[in-house]
């Protein structure tokens, strides 16, 4: 409007006009994951691309988890951006992905989505979606889908948690993936989340939580990958927590 633009010149001697402002490059207009992402994609071009790797993907959950220490024989990749929602990781995909193609893909996605007030029916599609994507791109890779966690802040949200967990669990062995049930790991014998498991937020796994996962995920891997038990032995897992491993 002219009014704001006289507003900006002094009296008696105008200004010359400002340079323009460059652009900015590489930049995500999807904040916050801005930063995030963008680290992702340099550290794919720091150095060569790890063949045969294990993918982690989803939100914090993933994020926080120190797969490094947990799975150190193994080539590992983190692509966990904390509040992350599965519409999140779909609309950020192609640039989460790593430039060779893994070995196997863990996912942890949609327990943000619930926070946030979307539906069960309409988590368990979004995840799905992610799922049927993966699949499409990585046919030779195992995938398997960590099932939503219990935790104390979200106690509330587990009725509805259990229901996408029902859902696409359901759906594993149809859509080529496998279903890792990882919420039991922490329940404690009241059949509520296991405080001493978390961090003094309720959300967010303590070490001991994440002790838990690592036991359940190196079962897995042993089981899909037998041919690797030389290198590292996995912790024992319950019958239960394995399901819908294909041939």
């Amino acid at each position: 409007m002219p009014l704001l633009v006289l507003a900006g010149v002094a009296q008696g001697e105008a200004k010359p006009p400002a340079p323009a402002e460059e652009p900015r490059v590489n930049a995500d207009p999807a904040f916050p994951f801005s930063n995030e992402i963008e680290a992702f994609a340099k550290a794919d071009e720091a150095g060569p691309a790890l063949r045969d790797a294990i993918l982690f993907l989803g939100s914090s959950s993933i994020r926080l988890w120190d797969i490094g220490a947990s799975f150190p024989r193994r080539s590992i990749i983190n692509r966990g951006f904390g509040g992350a929602t599965t519409a999140d990781v779909l609309r950020h995909y192609p640039r989460l992905l790593p430039r060779a193609k893994p070995r196997a893909v863990l996912v942890y996605v949609g327990e943000n989505d619930l926070a946030g007030g979307a539906s069960p029916a309409a988590v368990a599609r979004d995840v799905l979606s992610l799922l049927k994507r993966l699949r499409t791109d990585y046919p030779a890779a195992r995938i398997a889908y960590l099932s939503l966690k219990p935790s104390p802040i979200r106690w509330t949200l587990w009725p509805k948690m259990a229901a996408v967990n029902m859902t696409v669990a359901a759906r594993s062995r149809v859509a080529g993936f496998d279903y890792l049930n990882v919420a039991g790991s922490l329940l404690a014998s009241d059949g509520l989340p296991d405080a001493s498991l978390f961090r003094k937020d309720g959300l967010h796994m303590n070490a001991r939580g994440y002790q838990r996962w690592t036991g359940l995920v190196q079962a897995w891997l042993g089981a899909v990958f037998p041919q690797q038990l030389i290198k590292e032995e996995p912790q024992k897992a319950p019958a239960s927590a394995l399901s819908s491993l294909s041939d």
